[in-house]
């Protein structure tokens, strides 16, 4: 398993941190991990589960 930095995030699907923390708290992204007091992370493969089902979303239409 391998986790991703919010750079790595931000990188991947193009939003702001703060966009991300808005679609975390409505429930519509992957919620990250508290690592440390000042650390966090995300679940590379649940990122990536996400993105694809934005692209499954939108073949579908």
């Amino acid at each position: 398993m391998k986790l991703l930095t919010k750079t790595e995030v931000r990188n991947r699907v193009c939003y702001s941190p703060q966009h991300v923390a808005r679609l975390e708290k409505a429930g519509l992204f992957p919620k990250r991990i508290q690592l440390g007091p000042n650390r966090v992370g995300w679940v590379e493969e649940e990122i990536d589960a996400w993105i694809q089902a934005r692209i499954d979303e939108r073949d579908r239409s």
